[in-house]
């Protein structure tokens, strides 16, 4: 998400855990991927997901630019394993000399080169506070096919998003800078290349670094997703719950198939050209004010946190009480949601407007003045995905839950990350983010608190309950007493689905209306600094607003932001307004 202005802001946006090197030749071979998350048979730009891919050497945007030849392949490498989920970080080098800089190199990369599986990509860098300005490409090839993709755009400028300035997230000292991860599918081979904008050196400046240093290309690995149909409830049962009822109490697994049919059904709210895409696709389905809960969740009776097997790992085998069995993190992810679901749950399920507002006098009824109880404001609670669900390792992030005061405010992003996807391999998306914003970029988890798809299925992002004002790393500024929603894809050019925007409306809907947040109104909130609004400043903002209202960006894209007015309004219906 390109930001507008051309300050350089000295606030954290991204970084980098201690990241694996690459395994020994003589390791096993690679998994294939699954049906479920096969890579698409081709890659499209960034940007939209109709746009040809076409080599930039004849992009007029580069016409003033010294053509970069293609690079030479490299040697073949042995075959390595794939781990359950990991990230492959390579240090870029010296490409190209400019002539304009008396010889200086400028250019940085990577030659075609075999690499381990991976489906997402990004660039990351150590100083969070340095942003790269100039072009990043990179083009990858198909396991499947073998074929390679035309040049791809990477965006660059992320700091727009990550922890508020100051806050114990972003002064870990792990944080790195970064570009938007980019998804690409399962791929095997890669090859980069970073143009800096040379027109931005002064005389002062010609003499130094145009890009910044510990330049490093991150390729994610999002791991495979646990097995499906996973029974809920303690890790040793091997009998699922059952029946029914209102929130809080077992609810029936879905059949197999289930998934399928609850997605196709979605399918059928979009416009007719998108009901085409994902009937074949959707098939299987801390701020100052914040508040740290504590490391000791009490995991439940009967639960041995030292067992199971984590979400990515391989069960191929195993007992059917193992595969049922969680960790400790992953026990304290699922408790954080109830009683909205039952321990272990993968999905929580709707309610109707009577269920949801006797939920709402059940979760915050103390807080409620006599007319809020009378009449409250709320949407139905929709269907929504579980870390469970897509598969979250819960091992990756940091075990505190931390939690704002309230949620006064949405913000909508994009993930920039490319329309390229199918709907069933959102949670492979989902998974790669969560491990590039963590592994990668050195966050506590991942930034937003919910994830949107292509067909209008509702994820569950930051750990520590739906239903509770989590804080997350978002929208930089203006975390605090707010929610990040980000839908996966890139709509600068490419516009939202029905049903993306309809799952939008229905999200905030519940979520603002357990707060008593009016979607149509207006809110003030207290910036924690940024490029927009100094700190300190109290800022009035829609209480639907897109990112680039807090922050002078392009997310959440052009079109996605001109759908945000109808969100509004569609939340509101829903609440009874």
């Amino acid at each position: 998400m390109r930001g507008l202005l051309a300050t350089s802001i000295g606030v954290t946006c991204a970084a980098a855990l201690a990241l694996p090197l690459t395994p020994p030749a003589s390791a096993a071979t690679a998994r294939p991927a699954s049906a479920a998350e096969a890579a698409p048979s081709g890659t499209v730009r960034a940007t939209s997901p109709d746009t040809p891919v076409t080599s930039s050497l004849s992009d007029p945007s580069l016409s003033d630019h010294p053509a970069l030849p293609d690079l030479p392949d490299l040697p073949d490498v042995p075959a390595l394993p794939d781990l359950p989920g990991s990230t492959q970080s390579l240090p870029l080098t010296p490409l190209a000399r400019d002539r304009a800089l008396g010889g200086a190199t400028t250019d940085q990369g990577l030659p075609r080169r075999d690499v381990r599986h991976f489906s997402l990509l990004g660039v990351v860098w150590d100083d969070p506070a340095a942003e790269l300005h100039g072009r990043v490409q990179v083009r990858t090839r198909t396991s499947d096919t073998g074929a390679w993709s035309g040049w791809q755009d990477v965006e660059t400028h992320n700091a727009d998003h990550g922890a508020d300035p100051g806050t114990p997230e972003s002064a870990s000292g792990r944080v790195r800078g970064a570009t938007a991860p980019l998804w690409v599918g399962d791929s095997d081979g890669v090859e980069i290349r970073v143009h800096p904008d040379t027109e931005r050196r002064t005389e002062e400046t010609a003499t130094a670094a145009l890009l910044p240093s510990g330049l490093r290309l991150e390729l994610v690995d999002p791991g495979s997703a646990p097995p499906e149909h996973v029974p809920a409830g303690p890790p040793r049962s091997r009998t699922p719950t059952t029946g029914s009822g209102p929130a809080g109490t077992p609810e029936a697994l879905d059949p197999p198939g289930a998934a399928t049919a609850k997605a196709a059904k979605t399918a059928k709210t979009a416009e007719a050209a998108e009901a085409a895409e994902t009937a074949e696709t959707a098939t299987a389905a801390e701020a100052s004010e914040g508040v740290e809960a504590g490391e000791g969740v009490d995991p439940g009776e009967g639960i041995d946190p030292g067992e199971g097997i984590e979400a990515g790992e391989g069960a191929e085998g195993a007992e059917p009480a193992a595969m049922t069995a969680m960790t400790a993190e992953a026990t304290a992810a699922s408790a954080a949601n109830a009683p909205l679901a039952p321990l272990g749950a993968t999905q929580i399920p709707a309610l109707d407007r009577l269920g949801t507002e006797r939920e709402l006098l059940a979760l915050r009824g103390a807080e409620l003045t006599p007319a809020q109880r009378a009449k409250p404001y709320i949407g139905p609670r929709p269907s929504i995905v579980t870390r469970r669900g897509w598969g979250a390792d819960e091992k990756l992030r940091e075990k505190k839950f931390v939690y704002t005061t309230k949620v006064k405010a949405a913000f909508v992003h994009h993930t920039a990350s490319g329309n390229g996807y199918k709907c069933s391999q959102a949670p492979s998306v989902i998974r790669g983010i969560y491990r590039y914003h963590v592994k990668s970029m050195g966050w506590r988890d991942i930034g937003y608190n919910f994830l949107v798809d292509k067909c209008g299925k509702i994820y569950e992002g930051r750990a520590g309950g739906v239903a509770k004002p989590v804080l997350g790393a978002h929208t930089l500024g203006f975390n605090t007493n707010s929610m990040g929603i980000a839908v996966l894809g890139t709509f600068t050019s490419a516009k939202p689905t029905t049903a993306t925007v309809n799952a939008v409306s229905r999200l905030t809907a519940w979520k603002l209306g357990l707060f008593g947040a009016n979607p149509k109104g207006k809110t003030y909130l207290k910036s924690g600094g940024g490029n927009l609004y100094g700190k300190g400043k109290n800022v009035r903002l829609n209480v639907i607003s897109g990112h680039r209202d807090g922050f002078a960006t392009e997310c959440p894209g052009r079109q996605l932001y001109g759908k945000l007015g109808s969100a509004r309004s569609t939340a509101a219906r829903f609440q009874g307004r």
